[in-house]
């Protein structure tokens, strides 16, 4: 007899914070303080963060968990118009404990998902402060509400390299050990990740064994085609960029001249990947004899990958059949709480039929080991594996309502009678944001 849902135990490796209004309260220092981001509400009461005079709103994809999906939009959202478990961290531990997730790993949003706000936005000094006070507040106040059921993950000041490996360690230093970072630094005028500016932040995360996490949209800019591109057509080209990134980082000097670094890439999903490796292989095989590239004595593409690269999934049944040309051991899964791809509350139930007929063994790799062996975490080692299942987690809920707050339809833009196009999307962006980023 195989596993029951409520047997799995499971770790997300990618979910999201919304960021309360009061974050940096106790982390930016007095003479900071008037610079600080801000939220504040407009003419319409939806809410915004406003840095260096640029506006992010809470886009309402971004925390429609417990929210039917006739009510998503890309209008803002106030916090009163979420479930608290999109803001508040006791209540995200209460929303895990509904979907049995044991330990979650959680991206920014209003400082983008890659942290580059603090990058490209605001003065040098003033953006290292609110790098600082955000990772502080990340970790101390966030993940320290209950330090087994959250993974820490930091962001990092890209204005130069050697102030991101500081930070890096700084983070090191407080038990944090994973960091998010912009797909294509180039397109933000930075030197492109290839370049040998970047060797002292590879070297710190070596040396620290933190582990890069990689999130899709965070190129600096979407590949749409055009903006007569329907926004279902954008949305699937988005995940697809995964795959544009690490091809352009498995043949790059970076994992060749650092093996140990790992790069865990984010909400791209798994099923492309035995096509990638098998091109990887190909054109390697065939090509490198004139181009001059060299992976090292003996090591394959396929090789690199399955050393310096994971992947997560949260629906992706494809990508589960072809599990052993992937490579098991760098697979993981993840919740995306609390966006619209989310899998929230009956993930167990949902991630079990894409697991059918993997063995109980790989069931576990794939639902919790991997992402234990990536983040060193020794959570069910300690706690017994008994305690954190599913079912043990299920049993601790208090309040089994997963509905999200009801909102003023008033408020809400009526469902679109035709497709909505990346023009369109992009136009309604622009209207909200005024000039953010």
């Amino acid at each position: 007899m195989g596993m029951e849902p409520e047997d799995l135990v499971l770790i997300s490796v990618d979910d999201h914070i919304v960021e309360p209004p009061d974050m940096f309260d106790a982390h930016v220092p007095a003479r900071f303080k008037d610079d600080a981001p801000k939220v504040v509400l407009d003419e319409k009461g939806d809410c915004f963060w406003e840095y260096d005079g640029k506006r992010m709103p809470n886009i309402g994809l971004n925390a429609v968990a417990g929210r039917p999906n006739t009510e998503w939009g890309f209008e803002p959202s106030r916090f009163e118009d979420m479930r608290l478990g999109c803001y508040d961290p006791k209540a995200r531990v209460e929303d895990m404990n509904a979907a049995g997730v044991l330990a979650s790993l959680n991206f920014p949003s209003f400082p983008t998902i890659s942290g580059a706000l603090f990058t490209f936005a605001g003065e040098a000094e003033v953006s290292e402060v609110m790098v600082k006070a955000y990772n502080d507040w990340h970790v101390d106040e966030w993940c320290g509400t209950d330090p087994d059921r959250f993974i820490p993950l930091g962001i990092l000041p890209l204005r130069t390299a050697e102030g991101a490996a500081a930070e890096l360690r700084r983070l090191a230093s407080k038990g944090c050990r994973a960091v998010t970072l912009p797909q294509h630094i180039a397109n933000y005028g930075q030197p492109p990740w290839q370049h040998p500016h970047w060797d002292p932040l590879w070297a710190a995360c070596v040396e620290q064994g933190t582990v890069v996490n990689i999130h899709i949209g965070t190129g600096g800019g979407v590949p749409v085609p055009s903006d007569l591109t329907t926004y279902l057509a954008a949305n699937t080209i988005t995940a697809f960029d995964t795959v544009r990134y690490a091809s352009d980082l498995l043949f790059s000097r970076v994992v060749k001249e650092f093996p140990e670094l790992v790069i865990s890439l984010s909400e791209g999903g798994i099923g492309w990947i035995p096509f990638a490796l098998e091109r990887f292989e190909d054109v390697y095989g065939r090509q490198r004899a004139w181009t001059g590239d060299d992976l090292g004595e003996g090591i394959s593409p396929t090789d690199v990958y399955r050393r310096n690269f994971r992947a997560c999934f949260i629906r992706d049944r494809v990508g589960i059949e072809m599990r052993h040309r992937i490579g098991i051991d760098t697979i993981c899964w993840e919740l995306d709480y609390p966006h619209s791809d989310s899998s929230w509350p009956d993930a167990p139930e949902q991630l079990l039929k894409d697991l059918d007929g993997c063995t109980d063994e790989e069931i576990e790799a794939i639902t919790w080991r991997n992402a234990s062996d990536m983040f060193h975490l020794d959570t069910v080692e300690r706690l017994g594996r008994e305690n954190c299942t599913v079912a043990a987690l299920r049993a601790r809920i208090t309040d089994p309502d997963f509905s999200a707050p009801k909102v003023d339809v008033g408020r809400m833009r009526p469902v679109a009678r035709e497709a909505v196009t990346w023009g369109e999307m992009r136009a309604e962006m622009a209207s909200i944001m005024r000039g953010g980023v």
